[in-house]
């Protein structure tokens, strides 16, 4: 069932279309990741969901309501994680939870939130005496004072260190297990990749790719990547190779295009072995999530630089 309608969603900043038709769905009981580069259009998108930005078309429903027009009917049932901010600098982490829990009428035990995110023992700290991974552990606690039916959370390991991540995991994943539908921004893809039901990723304020994050995945072109000293000779490789070809996407990281067959991995390993050269993280078949992200991204960087300049073109005919 979905939780989150998103669809047509068009945000403008005066001039500035920062959201063009986006259009998406997220479920109740799965965790979405909305992810895209600086400016794409994700927190704008985000903020309309939680009634604090107006849109300029399209239409979006939460829980069914209107988050603007339904507003206070929705904050209710709504839990909003922000990246920074949002307690007093000398306000104690336990007052801070006990305050957000009063908030509501169905809410969790302050003492069983601060459990919850490994705070116990930082019940007395300020807030601005707990680290960077402990603040966001505390607005992950607030956010879920009301238990929420859908929870909006911005870059919720940011800054948060390995122990403190795998505890924010399973938060997340104990949320979306209970029926809650959970909403998360993240640039941390190796996160999203990990917790994610459903991936979003937005581009110059468009949808460029939907789906879970094993289709993603599998959407890209068939290819080999493998790890290995920088500066092979991929002209040499490729020959090798019966022509496929080889490219070193970044130094010490290749690419060869096509499917990663048996054949090809042994002829890969064994030209590598003939000149004594180390392999490390061979992938064959399957690309990353960062690597499905690079493309897509990248892809509309060319686009939108190839459609400037003949903009640029005709302009300059009209001149003449």
């Amino acid at each position: 069932m979905a939780a989150v309608e998103v669809d047509e969603l068009v945000v403008r900043y005066g001039d500035l279309v920062a959201v063009r038709g986006v259009t998406f769905q997220a479920e109740a009981g799965a965790v979405t990741a909305l992810l895209g580069p600086n400016g794409a259009g994700k927190t704008s998108t985000v903020e309309v969901l939680e009634g604090y930005r107006p849109l300029a078309g399209g239409r979006v429903r939460v829980l069914g309501l209107d988050p603007s027009a339904e507003h206070g009917q929705l904050v209710r049932r709504m839990g909003v994680m922000l990246q920074r901010g949002g307690v007093y600098p000398t306000m104690r982490a336990g007052e801070a939870v006990a305050l957000f829990c009063a908030y509501y009428d169905h809410v969790r035990r302050p003492d069983d939130l601060l459990d919850l995110v490994g705070l116990t023992e930082r019940a007395r700290s300020t807030w601005r005496q707990l680290s960077g991974g402990e603040q966001q552990r505390l607005s992950l606690a607030l956010a879920l004072a009301g238990n929420p039916a859908v929870a909006f959370l911005d870059e919720p390991t940011a800054s948060v260190d390995v122990a403190g991540r795998q505890l924010v995991r399973q938060v997340i994943r104990r949320l979306a297990d209970d029926g809650c539908c959970v909403l998360l921004t993240t640039h941390e893809l190796d996160e999203a990749e990990r917790v994610a039901d459903h991936v979003v990723i937005v581009d110059h304020g468009e949808v460029v790719a939907d789906g879970s994050p094993d289709e993603l995945r599998r959407s890209g072109p068939a290819e080999v990547r493998f790890a290995a000293a920088a500066g092979l000779d991929v002209a040499a490789l490729s020959a090798h190779l019966a022509g496929a070809s080889v490219r070193e996407a970044s130094p010490g990281e290749y690419v060869v295009a096509g499917e990663g067959t048996p054949a090809v991995v042994a002829a890969l390993t064994a030209w590598l072995a003939d000149r004594d050269l180390a392999i490390g993280d061979l992938r064959a078949g399957r690309q990353r999530l960062e690597d499905v992200f690079l493309r897509l991204t990248a892809e509309r960087s060319v686009a939108a630089v190839d459609d400037a300049a003949e903009s640029g073109g005709r302009r300059g005919q009209r001149r003449r």
